[in-house]
């Protein structure tokens, strides 16, 4: 079975038909969502990473302004 030949023209047209397809749209807004929960697990891991490591340093949600600017800012400021 041979493979069928498109134009340009015909490429650029089946083009706009599939994006007018509740079937593309549906499956473009999944793609969209899975891409953005993977990024944000990727940044929760980049924090994870950050996290140990100011951890390893000393670091704790009590000290933290302490040990960053070596003195407690108030909670106004």
């Amino acid at each position: 079975m041979a493979k069928e030949i498109f134009t340009d023209e015909q490429v650029e047209m089946e083009i706009a038909r599939l994006r007018q397809t509740e079937e593309v749209k549906l499956a473009e807004k999944v793609q969209r969502i899975k891409y953005k929960r993977r990024l944000y697990m990727s940044n929760l891991r980049y924090l994870e990473k950050v996290g140990a490591k100011l951890i390893a340093d000393g670091f704790t949600l009590d000290n933290i302004e302490e040990k960053m600017f070596g003195e407690v800012l108030s909670e106004e400021s």
